[in-house]
């Protein structure tokens, strides 16, 4: 997705389309306020972004959002969020008890922006917050909240890091510990959660299944946490022909999809209910 000067967005941040209210027109550097989540939001309006008609548009590109109530924070104890990349896996995560979702495209690159197909579609079959994976380079999304992805693995300080994205203005990063899971990172976790103090949402992802997310939980203090909770199924392709590899990647089945598993969202909603409600 484009856009340009002030209205740039991040290379690893995430946008909320149910996070903005109004049908109100926003000019050059128009201060703006609205309820959300029960309190006051400020939002600078940059010079390229109008606001009328329920929608955003940021230089030629075009976002519907969805005037519903934006969950900011655990509000029940806790806060469950699913990556999803279809509508399928949407409905499903929301059915299982999913308490926010990250809509993306791309999972096997680590998440990139989706089509805004997919999301119009998606937030007409669910009620939850919808967060969107964008991933081009820029400036950060304001008024927007944004999470910052799990590109914060790849510091050479995450403790430093971590102060820098207060500074920024995150809400939230996402991240494994700089480890191959959450539950390997799960010392970092817990120190980043401890150096947080509230000011800014740790959430732990990368490898969460029930077989660990009670230990992660309760070792890192966490309140909000990120999974896939996927299943394969078998595509419903009917001819195969075995001699032909369409894609790169051999390690992955072609004649097989992924998709969010209702039972798996249960089991984890549960899970953390448990624990920290």
């Amino acid at each position: 997705m484009r856009a340009s000067g002030r209205t740039r967005l991040s290379g690893c941040a995430r946008w909320n389309p149910d996070s903005l209210s109004g049908n109100r027109r926003s000019t050059r550097d128009e201060r703006v306020e609205h309820e959300e989540a029960g309190g006051l939001l400020r939002a600078e309006a940059g010079a390229d972004t109008i606001r009328e008609g329920g929608f955003i548009w940021m230089e030629s590109t075009l976002m519907q959002f969805h005037r519903s109530p934006c969950i900011l924070g655990a509000a029940n104890g806790f806060l469950m969020e699913v990556c999803v990349d279809s509508v399928e896996s949407a409905v499903n995560a929301e059915r299982g008890g999913a308490g926010r979702i990250e809509l993306c495209s791309g999972l096997l690159e680590g998440g990139t922006t989706p089509s805004m197909g997919v999301l119009q579609v998606v937030k007409q079959y669910v009620q939850i917050p919808v967060f969107v994976m964008i991933r081009p380079r820029g400036a950060l999304c304001r008024p927007l909240p944004v999470t910052f992805h799990r590109a914060f693995d790849m510091v050479h300080d995450p403790v430093a890091a971590l102060e820098t994205l207060l500074t920024l203005g995150f809400e939230r990063v996402l991240t494994s510990g700089c480890d191959s899971s959450a539950l390997e990172g799960l010392p970092l976790i817990k120190r980043l959660i401890d150096q947080a103090k509230g000011r800014i949402v740790v959430m732990p992802g990368g490898g969460i299944t029930d077989r660990n997310l009670q230990r992660i939980l309760e070792g890192s203090g966490a309140t909000e946490f990120h999974c896939s909770a996927r299943s394969a199924r078998d595509s419903g392709m009917k001819f195969r022909n075995s001699s032909v590899a369409m894609g790169a990647s051999l390690s992955n089945s072609e004649y097989s999809l992924k998709v969010t598993d209702v039972t798996q969202v249960r089991t984890l909603n549960a899970i953390a209910k448990n624990i920290l409600v």
